[in-house]
């Protein structure tokens, strides 16, 4: 019998019913037209260099921060279930796998962002680090906020 690894402790994860249709919220999550405008925590730009959303495509973006350390990023595509759901592989350190689900509810969408990291050390050092938990919750506050304003 196969045991089943226990990844809660390498888990971070955020779900919000926005008030937006699921096929605007995959449109906003998939063109670099609108993802660079929200993307990552507040006070954040970002330059994509490349978003090719199909199977093994590449997602490759630098993030500016506000205090002005850029910050190098590279995803890889690896499942596209158009429009219910993305995963993407974080390339560049630290490494973690990232799934976005987009559940319709009326008009509305439940989005739920989950990762997987490596380590449960690796997640706690994300969190200390660059306060992932709270960039999470701030990524939600920013695609809200841009689908407002569309």
């Amino acid at each position: 019998m196969t045991k089943k690894s226990d990844s809660s402790n390498r888990e971070l994860s955020i779900s919000r019913l926005i008030n937006a249709p699921r096929e605007l919220i995959w449109k906003v999550w998939t063109e670099p037209e609108h993802i660079r405008k929200w993307w990552g925590p507040k006070g954040f730009t970002n330059t994509i260099s490349k978003m090719e959303v199909k199977p093994d495509g590449v997602w490759e973006f630098i993030m500016h921060g506000p205090e002005g350390t850029d910050y190098k990023n590279k995803h890889i595509y690896k499942e596209i279930i158009k429009p219910e759901k993305l995963v993407l592989f974080h390339e560049t350190g630290p490494k973690f796998l990232m799934t976005a689900t987009f559940k319709a509810q009326g008009d509305q969408t439940l989005v739920t962002l989950h990762s997987v990291f490596e380590s449960a050390e690796q997640l706690q050092e994300v969190i200390k680090v660059f306060k992932a938990d709270e960039g999470m919750v701030q990524n939600m506050d920013r695609l809200e906020n841009y689908l407002i304003k569309m």
